[in-house]
């Protein structure tokens, strides 16, 4: 049987794992490029598992990240992250990576893209798609990443390295995309709502959660059994979509049509996580759960984190009325799966705000290097 022998790094950002390439051993053929990585991964699989690959058969676990040199003359590489369908033959180029943008960094470095520097090793990172900088802060010692610490984060069970990541705007996007730092939905059954709509690179919509009902400490096994809820909380989203010009109100109607994210914060309280840590009040800044696809999502990523930051930091917004958080100081985000941290600075524009700056410190580690085999036989790869 014919194999591609491809090299490859398998790892691990955030909460997420992916398989890392260097863009020079891959095609530069878009369409070969895919066909490879999806058998790299064990797409399509109609039964859901990715067994024939080296995906993860979830969301977070089914990525790849291409890494380059970067030809921009303010940058030190540039990478796509593709989320990886399980059961259809798709990759999806506009993914953010999310957690898995912390990784680029040490990669970049492990690679020799980026020459280590002892100490801190500062990588300037530029995502295409959605257009962004990046600055990765990796800890290098004797000339490699260094990947122990104590650092500790909720939802990985090992301390590793901290990586600072920061999100460069420059003032460049507009958070408000009404215009306002509030408006207020009329939804069925719930009457007038107070909300707070933020476009960073994640779309949301901030409400208070006693407005809702809720108390900001639910638990998603059990709150996703609430059919009842989880349709009232889809007319929120419904409504802040059609309010920011995502969509019609038609096409809002129609089911499987893609929405923001819905948050619901209150006031710090003590609970205990999904896995049974306690969490105490004097730990957090505010609580906050996320809905999106229909569902109570387990924790908050990257991206979540920095929009809740950044609505904390919009003066007048709801999340400011309720986290107790100071102007330069990081909003501690008590989530479902535990404690979050993310800085943001934002900035006027006209009459609106804009991100300048926001961060979040995350863990990354190498978890196999090596070759990933592609077979490459007859109907086992089409066009090979």
């Amino acid at each position: 049987m014919a194999v591609l022998k491809i090299p490859a790094v398998y790892m691990r950002g955030g909460t997420s794992k992916g398989v890392f390439f260097n863009a020079r051993d891959l095609p530069r053929d878009p369409e070969l490029r895919d066909r490879i990585l999806l058998r790299v991964l064990g797409s399509p699989d109609p039964y859901s598992r990715q067994a024939d690959g080296m995906g993860g058969a979830s969301h977070s676990t089914s990525k790849v990240v291409v890494v380059d040199a970067s030809a921009r003359d303010d940058c030190d590489v540039e990478y796509r992250c593709g989320q990886v369908a399980i059961d259809r033959p798709l990759i999806d180029w506009t993914a953010s990576g999310d957690s898995l943008a912390v990784a680029v960094g040490p990669y970049a470095i492990q690679q020799g893209l980026v020459a280590a520097r002892e100490g801190t090793t500062v990588v300037r990172i530029w995502q295409p798609h959605p257009g962004r900088f990046l600055e990765a802060h990796v800890e290098v010692r004797n000339g490699e990443v260094l990947e122990d610490g104590l650092f500790t984060e909720d939802g990985v069970p090992f301390p590793a390295a901290e990586v600072r990541l920061e999100f460069i705007d420059e003032g460049a996007t507009d958070l408000l995309p009404t215009g306002r730092v509030q408006d207020v939905l009329q939804i069925e059954g719930v009457g007038e709502l107070p909300v707070s709509l933020i476009r960073t690179d994640e779309v949301s919509i901030f409400v208070r959660a006693a407005d809702l009902g809720l108390n900001g400490r639910e638990k998603p096994d059990a709150f996703n059994r609430d059919a009842k809820t989880l349709a009232r909380l889809e007319m929120v989203r419904r409504e802040g979509a059609v309010a920011m010009g995502l969509m019609s109100r038609a096409r809002a109607e129609k089911p499987g049509a893609s929405l923001p994210r819905l948050v619901w914060v209150a006031p710090p309280m003590s609970y205990k996580s999904v896995s049974g840590m306690d969490v105490p009040k004097d730990s957090i800044d505010v609580l906050a759960r996320a809905m999106a696809d229909g569902r109570m999502q387990r924790g908050f990523g990257t991206r979540s984190a920095i929009s809740l930051a950044v609505a904390a930091a919009v003066p007048g917004s709801i999340v400011s009325q309720v986290a107790r958080t100071l102007p330069g100081v990081a909003t501690r985000i008590g989530h479902a799966s535990g404690v979050q941290a993310a800085w943001a600075t934002v900035v006027r524009k006209g009459s609106g705000w804009a991100l300048e700056r926001a961060t979040v410190s995350r863990t990354a580690r190498c978890l196999m290097s090596g070759w990933v085999h592609v077979p490459t036989g007859p109907g086992r790869l089409c066009g090979l």
